[in-house]
């Protein structure tokens, strides 16, 4: 039986041909997220080609997450061998120059303007701390080393207690999106999410271009944060990125924050990835560490959606080693951990409270009667996203004529898709569905089932319709 915690890998030198990659998808792989901070769309076309001529072959249906850089700011080529020592002084500059220890250019044109005297520079994930001492809001900006070392060129830079007036899509994430929304992807990752607005104007891209891709934002600034709530309002999904998120805030408050933040989706009905360094020794080393087996274990343990490689399968040396290591994880503690079933039924408001209330219901029926899965006749993929959330005892089914949301349920928890044509009742279909996971090995003669849908079925109504029935 398949995991129901999904396996996101991100693709890169190490993995996107398609020698790799098979073997990768067939070893759990369910989402591949390519990395618009690296390579051109020339490269990444090839990969989404790749991407589906596997998923034909294999009759998967791999989603593909296209993940843009955002305001992501870096120091620019530094000096062969700089070293930054504790107590010194620097000049910051946004004007391009070969960067040493005593001037540093960051690719921040708002630099000055933004920074505050007294506020923190963390460079290259937190190894190196500067300390603002002047700006003149223009053009000249001097900071002193707190905590020095090597600096080497393009390390990224983090600003975390500035507030920033870059807007969260940049020139090139506007460029890569309309390149992104030629392509058949389902996902799109939005780095340094500040606010429900930096959802919304993405959103407004993606709708003008009549695309069908789906937003995930990524909460790795203290902004996301503090707007958590409106956030979850208005994205579709969401991504714990520890790394930058442990360096613009304490680290020892981002496994408490991640815990939050994954039941806060769970509430919400929203998809929750948790990524970054969560087999990081993998890039050089053929096992994990027993520390990452319990990092992996603990986010399947949380209910996160889908637990995600970075490094590991991009750059790394055993990019498949990795992928079947964390399917192994996941599949024991599933195996051997039963997690809180399902959260309250949300308040009686809004066109939408029927549905949730028969998602909601079929979840509980399901434990109560021991059914071995519930079925989701969809279009939207609401429903089934919705049912998922209560994490219920079983498998989620979901059949369904549109196949870019058959690539989309890749990323959600517990959730396998068919694609499934026929509509001409409702009683027929019910019989089929149950028919096809017992011809696949899902379902045995005298199980019980749950099937799910809207009356009538031509109408592709909200869900409105539940029945309990036996296998034939």
């Amino acid at each position: 039986m398949r995991n129901n915690t999904k396996i996101v890998a991100t693709l890169g030198p190490a993995s996107s041909t398609k020698e790799v990659l098979k073997p990768m998808i067939e070893a759990g792989v369910n989402v591949c997220r390519l990395n618009f901070s690296h390579a051109d769309h020339e490269t990444h076309l090839k990969t989404i080609q790749t991407i589906k001529e596997i998923n034909r072959e294999l009759h998967v249906h791999t989603a593909i997450l296209a993940d843009l850089q955002g305001p992501k700011i870096r120091v620019g080529e530094v000096e062969e061998g700089t070293i930054l020592e504790y107590g010194s002084e620097l000049f910051i500059t946004d004007k391009p120059c070969i960067s040493n220890n005593k001037t540093l250019y960051i690719s921040y044109d708002q630099f000055a303007s933004d920074i505050e005297v007294g506020e923190l520079v963390k460079i290259d994930d937190g190894k190196i701390h500067l300390e603002i001492t002047s700006t003149n809001k223009q053009d000249v900006v001097k900071a002193k080393v707190l905590h020095g070392g090597p600096l080497s060129s393009n390390k990224g830079v983090n600003l975390p207690n500035t507030k920033i007036s870059q807007p969260c899509l940049t020139k090139k994430d506007l460029t890569d999106l309309a390149f992104i929304l030629t392509q058949p992807i389902e996902w799109i990752g939005l780095s340094f999410v500040r606010s429900a607005n930096d959802i919304v104007e993405l959103k407004e891209h993606i709708k003008k271009a009549n695309h069908h891709a789906r937003v995930i934002a990524k909460i790795e600034k203290p902004q996301a944060i503090e707007n958590l709530d409106v956030i979850l309002d208005v994205t579709d999904a969401v991504m714990v990125a520890r790394g930058d998120l442990g360096v613009e805030i304490p680290m020892q408050t981002v496994p408490v924050l991640q815990k939050k933040i994954t039941h806060a989706c769970l509430e919400k009905a929203k998809p929750v990835i948790i990524a970054t360094q969560m087999l990081e020794s993998m890039v050089e080393n053929i096992t994990p560490t027993r520390a990452e087996v319990n990092d992996v274990a603990n986010s399947v343990m949380d209910g996160a959606d889908a637990v995600m490689l970075s490094g590991e399968t991009s750059v790394g040396a055993f990019p498949l080693q990795a992928v079947e290591a964390m399917h192994k994880i996941v599949a024991d503690v599933e195996q051997e951990f039963r997690g809180t079933r399902a959260y309250q039924l949300k308040e009686m408001h809004g066109q939408r409270y029927i549905s949730d209330a028969i998602c909601y219901h079929s979840c509980k029926l399901a434990e109560q009667v021991g059914a071995e899965a519930i079925i989701t006749m969809t279009h939207s993929g609401y429903n089934t996203i919705e049912i998922s959330s209560h994490r219920p005892p079983c498998k989620v089914f979901a059949f369904t004529n549109n196949h870019a949301i058959l690539n989309t349920l890749s990323l959600v928890w517990g959730v396998t898709g068919f694609y499934y044509d026929n509509q001409s009742s409702t009683d027929d279909t019910i019989q089929d569905t149950k028919h096809i996971l017992k011809e696949h090995g899902f379902v045995k003669k005298d199980q019980l089932v749950i099937n799910v849908a809207s009356m009538p079925i031509k109408e592709r109504g909200m869900t409105n319709m539940m029945k309990l029935s036996y296998v034939k």
